[in-house]
Parts: C-alpha cells; sequence; structure tokens
C-alpha cells in the first residue's frame, strides 16, 4: 500500500490524512469516494467543489462515438470505463438516494449533406473494423427513430451503447457518497504540492495539474449553448445526436426536464469568454439538424476548458519523480465517461501499491520526460473546481 499504513475507521479527529485529493470534480470526488470507503483517512482540497468545467460538460458516455483515428489505446480504456458505467451508477443512487440523470436511449451519429456523410462515413468504417456497435441507418430509418431530424439529413448510424449523465447532477452525488464514506472537503487552494501534508497526494486538478506538477496538460476551451423546449414539455428527441452540419460538428443531449445540451467548439485558447461566433455556428448547424430547436429558449451560454495533452490521452499514476505523487488528470472531452475507471485505478494503486496494467499507456513520463515538480519561485496555479473533468 502506497500509504504505508492499514487503514483506519474514519474519525473527526484527524491529524494527518492517507491521502490527500487536489481536486473536486468529478474524478477528483470519485478517487476520493473510492479511497474513504476502503477505510483510507482522505481529504479533498478545492476552494469551490464543482463549479469548475463540469458545470459545463454534457455528460456524454461515448466509447464509440468518440472512437477516433490513431487512438486506440485511448478507446481501449473508454471502452473499459463505459462498461463500468451502469454498476456505477447504481452504487452511486444507492449510496445517495440521488439521481445522476443517466440515461441509455443510446445516440444517433448524422451527416446533414452528401459532404458531411462522407466524412461521417470514413469514421463509422473505422469503428467498425474495431467491432464496435455501429449500426448505419437510411434517412427514413432516422426518422422513424427521430421524427423531428431535418428531412435534409442524407444518413446516419446508431451506436446504441453510448448513453449520457447529467454532470450537474453526478457531482453533488459524489461529494455526498465521499463525504458519506469519510472524505472531508477542505474548501482551500492548493498553491505548491509542497503545502499538501499527506503520504500519497493525487492531483486530479484538471487544467491546474500543469502548475502543480510541471506536466503537459494544456487548457482546450469549448463553447457550449444549453435551450429547453417550450412549456417546460420533455425535448422532441430522445436519442444523444452527433452530427454533420456543413462541415460543423456539433451534439444535442436531451434531459427529461426540457434541457438540451448544445455543442461544443474546440479552440487552443485559455480564456472562458463566450462569442458571438461560436453561439452562431452552433445554433446554425443544431437548427440545421433539429428545425424545432428555433423555438427552444437559449437559457445559458458558457464556456469551460479541458485538460488536454499531447496525445489527447490522460495521465494516470505516479510522477517519475515523485512516486507518492499521482496523476489523474488531462481527460479531455473524456472525463465523465472516464470517472469510473480512473477513480478504482487510482484507488488501487493507492490501497495495493501495485499498477494494474490498464496504466500502462497512460503513464506520465510517456512524453519523452520526467515530469518537474512546480518551482516554489513558479507561478502560482489557480484551482478552480475541476476545470473540465
Amino acid at each position: 500500500m502506497l500509504t504505508g499504513r492499514s487503514p483506519s475507521p474514519p474519525s473527526s479527529d484527524r491529524v494527518r490524512p492517507d491521502v490527500a485529493v487536489v481536486g473536486a470534480g468529478p474524478i477528483g470526488l470519485a478517487i476520493a469516494w473510492r479511497c474513504a470507503a476502503r477505510g483510507l483517512r482522505v481529504v479533498v482540497h478545492d476552494p469551490a467543489p464543482g463549479s469548475g468545467a463540469s458545470a459545463v460538460a454534457a455528460g456524454m458516455l461515448s466509447p464509440v462515438a468518440e472512437a477516433y483515428f490513431g487512438e486506440r489505446q485511448l478507446t481501449g480504456l473508454l471502452l473499459a470505463s463505459a462498461a463500468r458505467w451502469p454498476a456505477f451508477a447504481a452504487e452511486l443512487a444507492e449510496t445517495t438516494g440521488v439521481e445522476i440523470g443517466y440515461r441509455t436511449e443510446g445516440t444517433l451519429m448524422v451527416g446533414l449533406t452528401g459532404d458531411d456523410l462522407a466524412e461521417a462515413r470514413r469514421l463509422w468504417a473505422y469503428q467498425q473494423g474495431l467491432g464496435l456497435p455501429v449500426t448505419p441507418l437510411r434517412p427514413s430509418e432516422l426518422r422513424d427513430r427521430e421524427p423531428a431530424l431535418a428531412p435534409r439529413v442524407r444518413g446516419g448510424a446508431l451506436a446504441p451503447t453510448d448513453h449520457q449523465v447529467d454532470p450537474r447532477l453526478l457531482v453533488p452525488a459524489l461529494r455526498t457518497a465521499a463525504q458519506r464514506a469519510g472524505a472531508v472537503l477542505v474548501p482551500q487552494p492548493v498553491r505548491f504540492l509542497s503545502d499538501v501534508d499527506a503520504p500519497v497526494t493525487v492531483v486530479a486538478a484538471g487544467c491546474g495539474a500543469a502548475a502543480l506538477t510541471g506536466l503537459p496538460v494544456r487548457p482546450v476551451k469549448g463553447q457550449i449553448l444549453r435551450l429547453r423546449a417550450p412549456d417546460g414539455v420533455a425535448p422532441g428527441f430522445r436519442h444523444v445526436i452527433r452530427g454533420y452540419a456543413d462541415g460543423e460538428h456539433v451534439y444535442l443531449v436531451p434531459r427529461a426536464d426540457g434541457e438540451v445540451v448544445l455543442g461544443a467548439t474546440v479552440e487552443e485558447r485559455s480564456d472562458t469568454t463566450v462569442t458571438a461566433g461560436a453561439v452562431q455556428r452552433l445554433l446554425r448547424a443544431g437548427v440545421d439538424l433539429l428545425p424545432e430547436l428555433a423555438e427552444y429558449d437559449l437559457v445559458e451560454a458558457v464556456a469551460g476548458l479541458r485538460p488536454g495533452t499531447p496525445d489527447n490521452a490522460p495521465i494516470l499514476g505516479p510522477l517519475p519523480d515523485r512516486p507518492y505523487v499521482l496523476a489523474a488528470t488531462g481527460h479531455h472531452r473524456h472525463g465523465i465517461v472516464l470517472t469510473p475507471i480512473t477513480a478504482d485505478l487510482i484507488a488501487d494503486l493507492v490501497f495495493g501499491g501495485v499498477p494494474d496494467p490498464l496504466l500502462a499507456p497512460f503513464r506520465a513520463d510517456r512524453f519523452g520526460g520526467a515530469a518537474a515538480v512546480a518551482a516554489s519561485g513558479g507561478p502560482e496555479p489557480t484551482l478552480e473546481g475541476d476545470l473540465w473533468s
């Protein structure tokens, strides 16, 4: 066990924790829950739990639709984590009594124009070549499933195992589960890892991990819209829709309460400004695919920062030069779907001391050099929630 001690029952008299988790987004809270449930004393450092970009994220659990060229190892991790989601969601609901918006209708992937469909089909062929469940559908078959789709849609495919969850419900549920297991939340920022007093520190700070650890984690901006169906009714479609519309890639995620999440841009920028151009592009593409959205209320336009890495895959496990500092960051656009497996793998490592083979492709040293610990004279990192887990 990395902590070097046997687990002890949670106690209100906490002199020193066994594990300190930096960051209280979905990843950090799930790790804290798993560690505390094993009897370890856990503290979670975050000045504003859940206030980061998980409050912006759409919550798609899409290992199939997001299986991209050149990312086979990442796709394997996504599939393994998605397979854990049904049990994870059920356990979380049983532990907390909180509904997290977990839905299993599946995902429709569509192309509006001939060019859009040709681009989409190249990706679907690759996904099918991996043995993933992708079923091509003719336009009439698409509209049998979702009559609200625009008549112009040229074709699509079904990914039945790609589901969804509501991150704005997930994060409070994970916080409740972690606290009920004995984890303690400390509402203070961590400026330097040397300020953390614990045998094992888990850095789950999203983009904030770069300044804390020296890892190559960069912010990738995403702008997203929230719409609401008129009169409080449910949206006129049930599936998650992932579409190509005149070259614009968008997704539409329906919620039972009438909300529709429409996103998202992918920008190599570190600001969280909402721009008129992004709103225009998202709305145009969304309405082109589902015309009824033109009558929905626009209730929110926000931006968040995904923690990206050079290969788009997360960084999981010990820092090369500091084996008792574990990274759980860099999840980019996959943080929600990867929450269960990240929590299990990191908690297993903390408790057992032996890394699971699944961690090997995602080691912190894979980028060709040891991660440097943020120098004491360097810039102070800012930890604001989870920064788009």
